[in-house]
Protein backbone atom coordinates (compact mmCIF):
# COMPACT_ATOMS: atom_id res chain seq x y z
CA UNK A 1 0.00 0.00 0.00
CA UNK A 2 1.36 3.51 -1.00
CA UNK A 3 1.54 5.94 1.81
CA UNK A 4 1.25 9.88 0.71
CA UNK A 5 1.08 13.01 2.12
CA UNK A 6 -2.21 14.11 0.68
CA UNK A 7 -5.43 14.98 2.68
CA UNK A 8 -7.53 12.38 3.08
CA UNK A 9 -11.18 13.08 1.51
CA UNK A 10 -13.46 11.91 2.91
CA UNK A 11 -17.58 11.14 1.55
CA UNK A 12 -20.39 11.69 3.96
CA UNK A 13 -24.14 11.22 2.80
CA UNK A 14 -26.01 13.16 5.54
CA UNK A 15 -29.09 11.27 3.94
CA UNK A 16 -27.77 7.86 4.94
CA UNK A 17 -27.47 5.83 8.11
CA UNK A 18 -24.48 5.11 9.36
CA UNK A 19 -22.95 2.60 11.64
CA UNK A 20 -20.16 3.25 14.57
CA UNK A 21 -17.21 0.84 14.42
CA UNK A 22 -16.00 0.42 17.80
CA UNK A 23 -12.52 -1.06 18.59
CA UNK A 24 -11.81 -1.25 22.29
CA UNK A 25 -13.93 0.66 23.12
CA UNK A 26 -13.07 3.25 20.89
CA UNK A 27 -15.10 4.80 18.05
CA UNK A 28 -12.45 3.82 15.13
CA UNK A 29 -14.86 4.61 12.39
CA UNK A 30 -17.71 4.28 10.52
CA UNK A 31 -19.99 2.46 7.97
CA UNK A 32 -22.99 1.67 6.37
CA UNK A 33 -24.91 -1.13 7.31
CA UNK A 34 -24.17 -3.42 4.17
CA UNK A 35 -20.39 -2.69 5.30
CA UNK A 36 -21.13 -3.21 9.08
CA UNK A 37 -22.91 -6.48 7.52
CA UNK A 38 -20.08 -7.69 5.81
CA UNK A 39 -17.65 -6.80 8.60
CA UNK A 40 -19.55 -9.35 11.06
CA UNK A 41 -19.72 -11.98 8.98
CA UNK A 42 -15.98 -12.09 7.99
CA UNK A 43 -15.32 -11.75 11.61
CA UNK A 44 -17.59 -14.73 12.85
CA UNK A 45 -16.44 -16.55 9.77
CA UNK A 46 -12.60 -16.04 11.15
CA UNK A 47 -13.99 -17.65 14.69
CA UNK A 48 -15.53 -20.23 13.22
CA UNK A 49 -12.40 -21.31 11.72
CA UNK A 50 -10.49 -20.37 14.76
CA UNK A 51 -12.51 -22.97 16.42
CA UNK A 52 -12.55 -25.81 14.19
CA UNK A 53 -8.20 -25.04 14.05
CA UNK A 54 -8.68 -25.77 17.08
CA UNK A 55 -10.78 -29.15 17.13
CA UNK A 56 -8.64 -30.44 14.64
CA UNK A 57 -5.38 -29.90 16.51
CA UNK A 58 -6.95 -31.48 19.59
CA UNK A 59 -7.60 -34.28 17.40
CA UNK A 60 -3.99 -34.68 15.85
CA UNK A 61 -2.78 -34.48 19.78
CA UNK A 62 -5.17 -37.11 20.59
CA UNK A 63 -4.16 -39.27 17.87
CA UNK A 64 -0.67 -38.86 18.07
CA UNK A 65 -1.01 -39.55 22.04
CA UNK A 66 -3.12 -42.66 20.94
CA UNK A 67 -0.24 -43.86 17.98
CA UNK A 68 2.94 -42.94 21.38
CA UNK A 69 1.18 -45.55 23.74
CA UNK A 70 0.30 -47.98 21.35
CA UNK A 71 4.00 -47.96 19.41
CA UNK A 72 5.54 -47.99 23.37
CA UNK A 73 6.88 -44.88 22.07
CA UNK A 74 7.98 -41.66 25.21
CA UNK A 75 4.62 -39.49 25.61
CA UNK A 76 6.52 -36.20 25.99
CA UNK A 77 7.51 -36.56 22.16
CA UNK A 78 3.20 -35.47 21.16
CA UNK A 79 3.89 -32.38 20.56
CA UNK A 80 7.07 -32.98 18.71
CA UNK A 81 5.16 -35.76 16.06
CA UNK A 82 2.10 -33.21 16.07
CA UNK A 83 4.64 -30.83 14.37
CA UNK A 84 6.23 -33.54 12.08
CA UNK A 85 3.16 -34.03 11.11
CA UNK A 86 1.60 -30.52 10.60
CA UNK A 87 5.02 -29.49 8.54
CA UNK A 88 4.23 -32.74 6.31
CA UNK A 89 0.76 -31.96 5.29
CA UNK A 90 1.63 -28.43 4.50
CA UNK A 91 2.42 -28.03 0.48
CA UNK A 92 6.13 -27.76 0.52
CA UNK A 93 7.62 -24.84 -0.95
CA UNK A 94 11.11 -26.01 -1.91
CA UNK A 95 12.65 -29.58 -3.01
CA UNK A 96 11.61 -32.38 -5.23
CA UNK A 97 8.50 -32.41 -2.90
CA UNK A 98 7.45 -29.10 -4.05
CA UNK A 99 7.89 -30.23 -7.64
CA UNK A 100 5.77 -33.54 -7.00
CA UNK A 101 3.12 -31.57 -6.27
CA UNK A 102 3.51 -29.07 -9.34
CA UNK A 103 3.30 -32.13 -11.43
CA UNK A 104 0.12 -32.96 -9.90
CA UNK A 105 -1.16 -29.52 -10.63
CA UNK A 106 -0.13 -29.96 -14.15
CA UNK A 107 -2.04 -33.17 -14.12
CA UNK A 108 -5.15 -31.76 -12.98
CA UNK A 109 -5.36 -28.85 -14.63
CA UNK A 110 -5.03 -31.36 -17.70
CA UNK A 111 -7.74 -33.45 -16.71
CA UNK A 112 -6.30 -36.59 -17.37
CA UNK A 113 -5.84 -39.62 -15.42
CA UNK A 114 -2.55 -41.04 -13.93
CA UNK A 115 -2.15 -43.34 -16.59
CA UNK A 116 -2.98 -40.12 -19.08
CA UNK A 117 -0.41 -38.62 -17.53
CA UNK A 118 2.39 -40.76 -17.54
CA UNK A 119 1.90 -41.05 -21.04
CA UNK A 120 1.76 -37.12 -21.08
CA UNK A 121 5.45 -36.47 -19.24
CA UNK A 122 7.10 -39.97 -21.16
CA UNK A 123 6.17 -37.87 -24.43
CA UNK A 124 8.16 -34.82 -23.42
CA UNK A 125 10.96 -37.91 -22.55
CA UNK A 126 10.41 -38.00 -18.47
CA UNK A 127 10.05 -41.73 -18.15
CA UNK A 128 7.36 -43.22 -16.13
CA UNK A 129 10.25 -44.43 -13.60
CA UNK A 130 11.35 -41.08 -13.44
CA UNK A 131 8.05 -39.56 -12.71
CA UNK A 132 7.58 -42.48 -9.76
CA UNK A 133 11.05 -41.22 -8.43
CA UNK A 134 10.33 -37.43 -8.20
CA UNK A 135 6.64 -38.65 -6.60
CA UNK A 136 9.00 -40.68 -4.04
CA UNK A 137 10.90 -37.83 -2.87
CA UNK A 138 14.17 -38.76 -5.71
CA UNK A 139 17.14 -35.87 -6.22
CA UNK A 140 15.77 -34.55 -9.35
CA UNK A 141 18.68 -33.85 -11.75
CA UNK A 142 19.19 -30.33 -14.39
CA UNK A 143 18.84 -32.58 -16.79
CA UNK A 144 15.14 -33.61 -15.52
CA UNK A 145 14.42 -30.27 -14.89
CA UNK A 146 14.74 -29.15 -18.26
CA UNK A 147 12.49 -31.82 -19.30
CA UNK A 148 9.83 -30.80 -16.44
CA UNK A 149 9.95 -27.42 -17.50
CA UNK A 150 8.32 -27.80 -20.84
CA UNK A 151 5.79 -30.36 -19.23
CA UNK A 152 4.97 -27.38 -16.22
CA UNK A 153 5.66 -24.60 -18.60
CA UNK A 154 7.62 -22.62 -16.08
CA UNK A 155 11.62 -21.90 -16.54
CA UNK A 156 14.36 -23.82 -15.56
CA UNK A 157 15.44 -21.17 -13.88
CA UNK A 158 12.17 -21.10 -11.70
CA UNK A 159 12.04 -24.78 -10.95
CA UNK A 160 15.74 -24.94 -10.24
CA UNK A 161 15.01 -22.03 -7.18
CA UNK A 162 11.95 -23.91 -6.09
CA UNK A 163 14.35 -27.52 -6.07
CA UNK A 164 17.05 -25.85 -4.60
CA UNK A 165 15.80 -23.75 -1.68
CA UNK A 166 14.83 -24.48 1.69
CA UNK A 167 11.96 -25.32 3.60
CA UNK A 168 10.28 -23.09 6.48
CA UNK A 169 11.65 -25.79 8.92
CA UNK A 170 15.05 -26.46 7.29
CA UNK A 171 15.57 -22.80 7.44
CA UNK A 172 14.57 -22.56 11.28
CA UNK A 173 16.92 -25.17 11.80
CA UNK A 174 19.75 -23.73 10.42
CA UNK A 175 18.96 -20.45 11.82
CA UNK A 176 19.36 -21.92 15.40
CA UNK A 177 22.45 -23.73 14.42
CA UNK A 178 24.24 -20.65 12.82
CA UNK A 179 23.08 -18.32 15.86
CA UNK A 180 20.22 -16.08 14.27
CA UNK A 181 16.72 -15.47 13.01
CA UNK A 182 15.32 -17.44 9.91
CA UNK A 183 14.46 -13.95 8.91
CA UNK A 184 17.93 -12.80 8.89
CA UNK A 185 19.28 -15.59 7.13
CA UNK A 186 16.76 -15.49 4.47
CA UNK A 187 17.56 -12.13 3.87
CA UNK A 188 21.73 -13.44 3.68
CA UNK A 189 20.91 -15.70 1.19
CA UNK A 190 18.81 -13.72 -0.91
Amino acid sequence: MKQTNQPLHLEFNADRTYIAIVYEDREVGFCSPEIAARIVETLNEDEELHDDNETLRKALQMACADLIKRTGGNPARVTKLMERYLENAKRPEHGTRAIAFLLRDRQRELDVSDKEFVFFCNSYRLSPQELRDIYRGKDISDEQLKVISRILGKSVKELMEIRDGFSNNEMNTLARILGTSAQELTELLK
